[in-house]
């Protein structure tokens, strides 16, 4: 998945879209659940009402009379359940089943259900001597029953059982939690929608200062730009607390852009006097001494690096602005090839030239040019006479994007690994290096922004005593905030 798609699945919307999604979906199921079992603790508790009921009418026989004779039924339980059955129509799914001295007397209805005909041994289980609810789940069956003795006599002479099978009602019940699912779920899928769509309304100042941040290219365009603030919730005062840091970015990049311009004016022109001076002075002494030639030779070495040291600070502070690349369409092979030849120009080294990336990039030639160059000097300052160094480029392919590799590789004494992030700093060096460079130790800082700058990086393997290798590594197209020329 490359960075575009994994951009878009981890943003705020669809990751708050997600939450809600997995959060209606936990309410979902435990609501569904939570509804079968109310259903189902409802069907039963309906079930057990209906067969106390039954069961309450045949203690009202039995106390009772005799409607065919008008006397009480006495031991005469055979009239008690003939009447009985006469008069009561059992509901759907409920069955009478009356026992006479240990066998069947009459069922109501007549045709017992299923699964007393294939199970006849569901009343075997029973015991009849005694009141009892109970409930049964076998062969693919629930059922609920209540059994209630009558006695004559002081003795058991007959039984009343009356049940209820629970599957068609269970499966009713089912099917009305899947209705009921699958109404929840088209309710879930329009709430969602909406959600989206809220969301994306919440967000959309969020959005807007991404595309403002974005948008700062020019000094003296993009930040004038002010967000307008709405409401005064949360976002409205993120919005407000950016336009607040854009007015301090404003002034602070005013001024840097001020010092830029004022510090290579104050910075070079007393240099560039004094070494105008100290050239008059030196040709209108013909006979001075010694040591007053070697003075002045000092102070213009002196001059010189400060006047170097000056034009790479200023170029480090020019490395943010979006005008600092010229960018151009350029052949990596062709631009190699005159890296190599200006490199072997600098010392008697045992110069070669390893691969040659056969591909055109947009970058700024004389930035890139430079950075090498950087590198190929220190290289040069950290060998001796018949070292070997080595510079190529390479087109590196990756699934994010595709990249050229320009390299400098010697065969001088390595940097220690501990050393490798702190020397990519200003003015810093490797603590175990042998040679003093004549630089303040910028280059290595100047070819880190120039890298930055094309979008790129610089990476670094080196180990002590076997040689350092450099990578300036530039993305084949410029980052969208640069512009091309």
């Amino acid at each position: 998945m490359n960075w575009r798609w994994r951009r878009v699945f981890l943003s705020a919307q669809i990751r708050i879209l997600g939450w809600l999604v997995l959060l209606f979906l936990l309410s979902i199921i435990i609501s569904i659940f939570t509804i079968r079992q109310i259903l189902s603790a409802q069907l039963t508790e309906r079930v057990q009402r209906s067969l106390e009921q039954e069961i309450e009418e045949v203690q009202r026989l039995v106390e009772g009379r005799n409607p065919t004779t008008g006397e009480p039924f006495g031991d005469d339980v055979a009239a008690i359940f003939d009447v009985f059955l006469s008069r009561s129509v059992p509901e759907d799914n409920e069955f009478f089943i009356t026992l006479l001295n240990g066998s069947i007397y009459q069922t109501s209805p007549i045709a017992l259900p299923e699964i007393l005909i294939t199970h006849p041994s569901f009343l075997d289980t029973l015991d009849l001597s005694q009141p009892k609810l109970g409930q049964q789940s076998q062969f693919g069956e629930t059922i609920i029953y209540r059994v209630h003795p009558i006695e004559t006599s002081g003795d058991v002479q007959g039984v009343f059982v009356v049940a209820q099978l629970l599957r068609s009602q269970q499966q009713e019940i089912d099917q009305a939690v899947i209705v009921a699912s699958k109404v929840i779920g088209s309710v879930l899928m329009i709430a969602l929608g909406l959600a989206w769509l809220a969301i994306g309304r919440v967000l959309s100042p969020l959005k807007l200062l991404t595309e403002t941040a974005r948008s700062i290219q020019d000094f003296n365009q993009s930040l004038t730009q002010r967000i307008p603030v709405r409401g005064d919730d949360e976002i409205a005062e993120l919005t407000a607390t950016f336009n607040q840091m854009l007015d301090r970015l404003q002034t602070s990049f005013t001024t840097q852009r001020e010092f830029i311009n004022d510090a290579s004016h104050e910075f070079q022109t007393p240099i560039t006097v004094i070494q105008g001076h100290l050239e008059v002075l030196g040709n209108s002494l013909h006979h001075q001494s010694d040591e007053l030639t070697d003075a002045i030779e000092l102070m213009n070495d002196e001059l010189n690096r400060m006047s170097r040291l000056v034009d790479d600070l200023l170029l480090l502070a020019r490395a943010e602005r979006p005008d600092f690349l010229n960018l151009e369409l350029i052949d990596v092979s062709r631009l190699t090839d005159e890296l190599y030849a200006k490199a072997t120009a600098l010392a008697p080294r045992q110069w070669q030239i390893a691969s040659r990336a056969a591909i055109r990039i947009v970058a700024d030639r004389q930035r890139i040019t430079q950075a090498i160059m950087n590198l190929v000097q220190n290289a040069v300052e950290h060998t001796k006479n018949g070292d070997v160094i080595e510079l190529g480029s390479q087109l590196i392919r990756d699934e994010i994007a595709d990249e050229v590799c320009f390299w400098v590789r010697d065969s001088g004494v390595g940097i220690d690994a501990v050393d490798h992030r702190r020397i990519m700093q200003r003015f810093a060096r490797a603590a175990n290096t042998r040679r003093k460079s004549k630089g303040a130790g910028l280059g290595l800082s100047i070819v880190k922004a120039i890298a930055e700058a094309h979008g790129g990086r610089v990476s670094i393997s080196s180990k002590l005593g076997k040689g350092s290798q450099f990578n300036v590594i530039i993305p084949l197209d410029p980052p969208q905030e640069v512009t091309v020329r």
